[in-house]
């Protein structure tokens, strides 16, 4: 349980994205990064260029238990652009599966409707994307399953709560001594 997709736009900021596929891989948990490019190779927004597993047409969206939303410009827009990606998160969010941006990309799932009512975070500046939600400044939020984090800087603790939402305090716990942080 917990094999999660996330979803890499050129464009996206990289450590976001791939602190989250390194945590959750070293916690043993399942996660294909799926690009939207249609080729596996993937630019993210400060020109570092990387592998992803699969592209989107090969990607099988009912084989995944969460979906994860990176930021960073232009990746944000282009997640929010893609048809197949605001079917599955909303089908996802329908279905009570875990959905889960940091930094601009809550703004999608806000424009998703997803927020609705629940308390979420995003990146400065785009507090009013968060369509229908209830603002907080904190660095990560969890409601339900929903998790939202504020951007670069809250990757590894967003990636952890991912890890939490699945697992449990136990395992976070155990990962944290093991990459020596806080």
């Amino acid at each position: 349980m917990g094999k999660t997709v996330i979803f890499m736009a050129d464009g996206c900021e990289e450590i976001e994205g791939l602190t989250v596929v390194d945590i959750l891989r070293r916690a043993g948990m399942e996660i294909d990064m799926v690009s939207l490019g249609g080729t596996r190779t993937v630019t993210g927004s400060h020109g570092i260029a990387f592998e992803a597993d699969l592209t989107f047409e090969e990607a099988d969206p009912n084989g995944y238990d969460a979906a994860v939303l990176p930021g960073g410009m232009p990746g944000t827009l282009k997640l929010g652009e893609h048809a197949g990606v605001n079917f599955v998160i909303r089908s996802f969010a329908g279905q009570g599966k875990l959905v889960a941006a940091i930094c601009a990309a809550p703004s999608v799932l806000g424009a998703a409707g997803i927020l609705e009512g629940r308390k979420a975070t995003c990146h400065p500046g785009f507090e009013d994307k968060l369509t229908g939600a209830v603002w907080s400044e904190e660095p990560v939020v969890t409601d339900g399953s929903v998790i939202t984090s504020r951007g670069m800087g809250t990757a590894i603790d967003f990636a952890l709560a991912i890890v939490e939402y699945f697992k449990d305090a136990a395992a976070v716990c155990d990962l944290k001594q093991k990459l020596v942080y806080r």
